[in-house]
């Protein structure tokens, strides 16, 4: 079940055009998932890291009032990290996505 759940978010991730994953396929956890915005690429001047902070924020409010809560990634990081341990079931793998996707096409 747990391959079957981070199978599917990863395969989400690596097929969106606005998300992607931080570790690499070989390194990657069944657990834990970090993964990026867009706007965590490119150069990392002033209005650029304002802009993924301000995405990322959005993101993780916005999740928790759908119910997905403790997405925000490590501190010092950033991005998000969906932690999908033994309690979280396929379906709640599933509202995750549904919810990344709303909020990509949201905010590309």
């Amino acid at each position: 079940k747990n391959v079957e759940k981070a199978n599917l978010l990863y395969n989400y991730l690596d097929n969106s055009d606005f998300y992607h994953a931080t570790a690499e396929v070989g390194s990657r956890s069944l657990m834990n998932v970090p993964f990026l915005t867009k706007y965590s690429d490119g150069e990392k001047d002033e209005a650029a890291l304002a802009k993924e902070k301000e995405i990322n924020d959005k993101f993780v409010k916005g999740a928790a009032a759908e119910g997905l809560v403790n997405l925000a990634g490590h501190r010092l990081v950033g991005g998000m990290r969906a932690s999908i341990y033994n309690a979280m079931t396929l379906d709640g793998v599933k509202k995750l996505i549904a919810y990344m996707d709303k909020f990509a096409n949201e905010n590309k």
